[in-house]
């Protein structure tokens, strides 16, 4: 088989693939592609492999990020080796080349298991560029690839320590790498290792020199305790127009349209739709304004765990003064204890508002959209009547 044009043939099939890359992979890309064939011929040479062990090295290294285009970092390694399977297949090379080909792709899944030497080739020059001096650009690349995909942003610091520890983990397969790249990894070991030690002095010195302030921390809690309370005054107001409005209407149904009904049976249904929206409108404003309260006891050793709110009443109405106070002492006591109440109270403030105002959003939702249906069934009704 003339394993030399078939090798131009995957080079002209994958570049017709390139274009779908996308802007997600920065790292994982034709440039990253180009990088390990070119490793991956440079360790051929040096191991004077056979035309045909050149060819299945060289086709892994080709196709074996090919499946980032179709579904991501995951899996990836199975997806880029059924993809050079079926290309292989198509163009009739045997299934022990095949075979071989697959081995070699599937080996780079991390953390990497090479079985052979043409395995072991594939792998480390996958991961040449961390014993290369331009492992810094390539790593920064990384970092903007995972952002991406992630649609998070990662923190330096962070990315920094899971390359060290990908660094100190990993180690060459391969006795050329061993002697041509361990000792630029672990100059890029080194280097970033000093970087993280400077991150971590400049965070702990400026840690030191902004230690929380006291007063903003209690007028921080204070304001949001005070918007909180408006918030659910607020919530309170509308669910109280909401049960006026809706108490009107339903007066004037009961005082007026159901009298009607008898000579004018083509309002029932209008009528019906009106008295369903209202009393439903008025059902979720109750709903947002009835308190939930708990048995008002706490236990010593939530005291001791400082897990209980002193600050709500619900957790200790029905307690013994002496108990609460003896609590409230150690409260005022311990700082973090104190502040973990104060959180737990603003917590508990925002997860009551929130079912208010859901409540709110469907009563308000209801009466509108009732309202309308009503006004339209009546229009209708008036209309087929005459």
């Amino acid at each position: 088989m003339d394993y030399g044009s078939l090798l131009v043939k995957i080079q002209t099939h994958l570049s017709a693939q390139s274009g779908n890359n996308g802007q997600s992979y920065c790292f994982h890309n034709a440039l990253h592609t180009r990088d390990v064939v070119k490793a991956t011929e440079e360790m051929s040479r040096h191991y004077k492999l056979s035309d045909e062990d050149h060819f299945i090295v060289l086709t892994a290294a080709y196709f074996h990020d090919l499946g980032y285009l179709s579904g991501g970092a995951t899996d990836h390694e199975q997806r880029s080796a059924d993809a050079a399977t079926q290309f292989l297949r198509d163009n009739g090379v045997s299934v022990e080349v095949i075979e071989k080909v697959e081995g070699c792709i599937l080996s780079t899944r991390m953390p990497q298991s090479p079985r052979n030497l043409l395995e072991k080739i594939l792998c480390d020059a996958d991961l040449f560029h961390l014993g290369k001096a331009t492992f810094e650009e390539r790593n920064k690349l990384m970092l903007q690839e995972a952002e991406k995909v992630q649609g998070v942003k990662i923190d330096k610091s962070t990315w920094r320590m899971l390359t060290i520890s990908l660094l100190e983990k990993h180690k060459y397969h391969t006795d050329y790498a061993q002697e041509h790249l361990e000792e630029g990894k672990q100059v890029n070991l080194d280097a970033l290792k000093k970087k993280q030690k400077k991150s971590q002095a400049k965070v702990e010195a400026t840690s030191e020199k902004s230690r929380k302030p006291e007063r903003g921390i209690e007028t921080m809690f204070r304001i949001t305790s005070a918007n909180s309370q408006r918030l659910s005054d607020m919530a309170d107001n509308k669910s109280n127009i909401l049960l006026t409005v809706n108490s009107i209407i339903l007066s004037v149904i009961v005082a007026v349209l159901l009298k009607a009904l008898d000579s004018n049976p083509h309002l029932i249904i209008p009528t019906c739709l009106l008295m369903m929206g209202s009393v439903t409108t008025m059902v979720l404003a109750i709903l947002a304004t009835i308190p939930k309260i708990p048995d008002g006891y706490f236990k010593p050793e939530d005291v001791e765990q400082k897990s209980v709110n002193l600050l709500f009443f619900g957790n200790f109405y029905k307690t013994k003064f002496n108990d609460y106070q003896g609590a409230m002492n150690k409260a005022m006591d311990d700082k973090d204890f104190l502040y973990g109440m104060l959180t737990k109270d603003v917590y508990s403030q925002g997860v009551v508002l929130g079912r208010k105002y859901r409540l709110l959003r469907y009563a308000y939702g209801v009466f509108m959209f009732g309202l309308v249906l009503s006004i339209a069934a009546f229009v209708v009704a008036i209309i087929l009547s005459k």
